[in-house]
């Protein structure tokens, strides 16, 4: 299955790619989880943790196939925070204060998600056994839950894809993709406007990945077709002279996409980039065609300085990501969700790298 994306390789190449560096990820992390912001580089503990970025480590953790002492350490520490900020009905806990205080309620809001994605993830992947035994059930209790947020139920979705892809008769995974597709909605048919929704808000590529997933496990060649036909317009829509322009903070509507150069381009998000690298690599992996490496490279391109402001958007010297992209240059905050967003790019990086070593070079290389 192959599908017309017509995009640009970036003017960097793939051997530019750093290896993933979980210094910084180390320096943001205690006994506890994974702290949240920093200032520059230094942790501020005043803002405490949250569940969102420590679901995000582990299910990072859990796709490292050789992980050193520092990772495995770090995915035991993640995996004991998420599970200890959920309920006994699945719901889950946010946010955790720095004096180990819970500032909310259980629910199945976009963290009820994102646990499910790194228990999930953890539970498929991780080189650890008794981490993917711990991390299954926990997801099993949390894949009772669903949520009305498309968002939620498509990060969940993607966690349920990692346990099935590893056991297909779980059903209860089964399930969940499946409503998690149905949730999401099917593309419309209006070629200016592909998107299920009147509004590209934030993390858009998931629900893309989540109905690709859905169609390659369960079966289904048209669910497969439109969640490919939803990225690749996706895509199309955030390349920008040759390089990705992420959906910013402030998102755009159809009206925005009038006029390529009258879009509001900033503040870009870098976990942006990595969701859109996520979903490229998924949908190689579904179908094969080589047609997706060139928006994944433009999503690792943008990093290393191939974005709107030609700008390297990671410090060499801590391994931290900026956290985010103005129109005068990076936010130089290198806080949790950026650095992972970082990390994460960068698997991508390596295992392209690493499946280009077994076959003639091209593109990037």
């Amino acid at each position: 299955m192959s599908v017309t994306l017509r995009l640009v390789p970036p003017p960097v190449r793939l051997i530019d790619a750093p290896e993933p560096n979980w210094s910084h990820v180390a320096r943001l992390s205690d006994d506890t989880g994974l702290l949240e912001h920093a200032r520059n580089a230094t942790v501020r503990r005043e803002h405490g943790y949250c569940v969102d970025d420590v679901a995000r480590g582990l299910l990072l953790a859990g796709r490292e196939p050789q992980p050193t002492a520092l990772v495995t350490g770090l995915a035991e520490r993640y995996l004991a925070f998420v599970t200890h900020a959920m309920a006994p009905d699945g719901t889950v806990r946010n946010r955790l204060s720095y004096d180990r205080r819970w500032q909310d309620e259980p629910g199945t809001d976009d963290c009820w998600g994102r646990a499910l994605w790194g228990l999930g993830t953890a539970a498929g992947r991780c080189a650890v056994p008794w981490i993917r035994r711990e991390a299954r059930q926990a997801f099993l209790i949390g894949a009772r839950q669903r949520s009305q947020w498309s968002r939620a139920m498509a990060f969940a979705g993607l966690g349920a894809a990692e346990v099935l892809r590893g056991d297909p008769a779980c059903g209860e995974a089964a399930q969940l993709l499946a409503d998690a597709a149905t949730v999401v909605g099917l593309p419309g048919s209006d070629p200016g406007w592909v998107w299920p929704e009147q509004r590209l808000s934030y993390a858009n590529p998931a629900l893309a990945e989540v109905l690709i997933h859905a169609g390659d496990l369960l079966g289904d060649e048209h669910l497969l077709e439109e969640g490919l036909r939803m990225l690749g317009w996706l895509c199309r829509v955030q390349e920008h002279q040759g390089h990705l322009s992420t959906v910013p903070v402030a998102g755009w509507q159809p009206a925005d996409l009038s006029t390529p150069d009258g879009r509001h381009r900033f503040d870009q998000q870098p976990i942006e980039a990595a969701a859109t690298a996520d979903a490229c690599a998924a949908a190689a992996t579904a179908t094969g065609d080589d047609a997706w490496d060139a928006p994944l490279f433009q999503a690792i391109a943008w990093f290393l300085g191939d974005n709107d402001a030609g700008i390297v958007m990671y410090d060499p010297l801590t391994g931290g990501c900026y956290d985010g992209l103005t129109p005068e240059g990076p936010n130089l905050n290198q806080g949790a969700e950026s650095t992972l967003a970082l990390v994460s790019t960068l698997q991508h990086a390596r295992a392209w790298a690493g499946r280009s070593a077994t076959r003639p070079s091209g593109g990037l290389a």
